[in-house]
């Protein structure tokens, strides 16, 4: 009789990668500098400010879950 055994493997979460996240960060810290001094309304400043945020957020994030110990 033969036995098989299941491997439990982790689940792999897709992540973005740091290139590309330090690009858009940049991108939407100009946009958003760019907004602040043009007269469109204030809240597509903030949605830049806010995307600018999250990618910060999300590189500190990846920063402290990989580092070594």
């Amino acid at each position: 009789m033969t036995q098989h055994t299941t491997e439990i493997r982790p689940v792999a979460r897709h992540r973005v990668s740091r290139p590309l996240l330090w690009a858009l960060l940049a991108v939407f810290a100009v946009a958003n500098v760019v907004t602040s001094v043009s007269t469109l309304p204030v809240y597509v400043g903030v949605g830049f400010g806010l995307a600018a945020l999250a990618c910060a957020a999300t590189l500190i994030h990846q920063h402290y879950a990989t580092r070594r110990h």
